[in-house]
């Protein structure tokens, strides 16, 4: 069955430039959680499933567009294939030592309201319990809604494409608005602020931005990716930092605010 997606996937990837190595594994989940069943630790073999048939439909769209590339840069076809074994083997070291350093410096990495939540991992784990157990085990009225944001989405992405240009230019795009409810709220921060400054540098030179506005966004999110390792690295060390920050919700800030007034109260 893989082989024959990873087909479909590498074709698709050749034609538009958008993997779907996710569907695919999310069809995994399903297909396998259900056909293994909860007597047979359904929601296990459905992740599992989902790992292999993701790795392999993903890596053969990046082989393909590796090849394609070799190809338009006269590359060796040989030089290609002996740099993506090179690559592949030492993938597999360097991969589980990169988990190994977040694991040991961020305590309670995958688990809510840390440093590194893996927000992708409870929606899969979720997808899982669905395959096995079937809608029963949803929230109430939790598949109403989907099906009612579903729809509303379409209808946003519709209003927006027949809109005059500037009408659309105010109506939100329902994919950017979705993705800081799975990533978290800092992710939204990030995106405000670098938003903010692409508008006031369009306003300044829009020539300037817009042809180096995507390198730029590109290099600020590479850097904090890359800052992480230093981070973890500094974390094993015990470092401190000389200041934090954090957001809190409002119930929980009054409670600070409660804690501090009568540690002051107290020192008085």
């Amino acid at each position: 069955m893989a082989p024959m997606l990873a087909f479909c996937n590498a074709y698709g990837v050749g034609l538009t430039d958008w993997s779907l190595a996710s569907t695919y594994g999310k069809l995994a989940i399903f297909v396998f959680g259900a056909w293994a069943g909860k007597s047979h630790s359904g929601v296990l073999v459905g992740l599992a499933a989902c790992g292999i048939m993701m790795s392999i439909v993903s890596t053969a769209a990046d082989l393909m567009q590796d090849f394609k590339t070799g190809y338009m840069t006269l590359a060796s076809p040989r030089s290609m294939f002996v740099s993506q074994v090179i690559g592949t083997a030492m993938g597999c070291v360097i991969g589980p030592c990169v988990f190994w350093l977040f694991y040991k410096a961020f305590p309670g990495v995958g688990v809510a309201g840390n440093a590194y939540p893996a927000p992708y991992a409870l929606i899969y784990r979720n997808m899982a319990i669905l395959g096995v157990d079937g809608f029963s085990k949803l929230p109430r009225y939790c598949l109403v809604l989907c099906c009612v944001f579903f729809v509303g989405a379409i209808a946003v992405n519709v209003v927006r494409d027949v809109a005059p240009r500037k009408v659309a230019r105010f109506i939100p795009v329902p994919m950017a608005m979705a993705i800081p409810f799975y990533i978290g709220s800092y992710f939204a921060i990030d995106m405000f602020l670098g938003s903010v400054i692409l508008f006031v540098w369009e306003r300044v030179n829009k020539p300037q931005a817009d042809a180096f506005g995507y390198a730029v966004a590109s290099g600020l999110i590479c850097g904090d990716g890359v800052w992480t390792l230093p981070q973890a690295v500094l974390s094993l060390l015990n470092v401190k930092p000389p200041i934090c920050m954090k957001f809190l919700s409002r119930a929980d800030n009054y409670n600070v605010d409660a804690l501090f007034h009568r540690s002051l109260k107290d020192v008085q």
